[in-house]
């Protein structure tokens, strides 16, 4: 008669572990973007601030051309 075999909770609870975690990642990610593009706004701004974070021009630099989903 009905055809769909019944969902079980693993599968559920799965599924929704799985959203979770693919918004954690997306989250992640867009910190990293928003963090790298700050970090580039202020070598331009005010370089001696990189300074006073205790990095060099060139540690900012590799950050800065860094992929997003590079840690």
């Amino acid at each position: 008669m009905n055809d769909v075999p019944p969902v079980g909770l693993a599968k559920v609870s799965r599924r929704t572990y799985s959203l979770a975690t693919l918004r954690s990642v997306i989250a992640t990610w867009d910190e990293r973007k928003r963090l790298r593009w700050q970090l580039e706004q202020k070598s331009k701004d005010d370089p001696h601030l990189i300074d006073d974070i205790g990095l060099t021009r060139r540690q900012v630099e590799a950050e800065i051309a860094k992929p997003f989903w590079q840690r």
